[in-house]
């Protein structure tokens, strides 16, 4: 696609990414979650009409990456929204235009696809991932986020469904 400032290279993400998120994600949390990125990889490249999600590489290695979705009226709104779900950038280089780099595309992909809105979700505690995002013109918005604790019953309950 594009070619960022300090040689970054914005492109579509591939299955032959998989090893270097899960190496990328490990060096930020601490914990490998293979199966995890196993999954999100393949929903973002084989479970959608539309690919939006996008990989930053250096030197010809992955760097970081931007994964995502778009929905269509979900969540009682009509109007198409693009999700990212994911943000990474490998630590050892952080603050050198990555994540930018990624978001920029993003945008740009979106605005030619008629997208008008794009939502992300961050922790309470991730800061530094705020102030990006901030500093990039993400807003909260007038939605409440609401969970709740999925606790075993006394006795057990019968489970009906697909387990998968």
């Amino acid at each position: 696609m594009d070619e960022k400032g300090d040689g970054v290279i914005v492109r579509l993400l591939a299955e032959a990414d998989l090893p270097r998120l899960i190496q990328i994600d490990q060096r930020i949390t601490g914990r490998n979650r293979t199966l995890w990125y196993e999954r999100k990889l393949k929903r973002a490249l084989e479970e959608t009409d539309i690919r939006i999600s996008l990989g930053a590489e250096h030197d010809g290695a992955l760097i970081g990456a931007i994964l995502g979705f778009l929905l269509y009226g979900e969540y009682g709104q009509p109007e198409p929204l693009a999700v990212i779900d994911t943000i990474l950038v490998d630590p050892m280089f952080a603050g050198r235009g990555a994540g930018t780099a990624l978001l920029d595309q993003l945008l740009r992909n979106l605005r030619a696809l008629g997208i008008e809105r794009l939502r992300t979700e961050v922790g309470w505690d991730e800061h530094d991932l705020s102030r990006f995002l901030g500093a990039r013109g993400f807003a909260p918005i007038p939605r409440l986020v609401l969970e709740i604790k999925v606790e075993s019953p006394p006795d057990r309950e019968e489970f009906i469904g697909d387990p998968r």
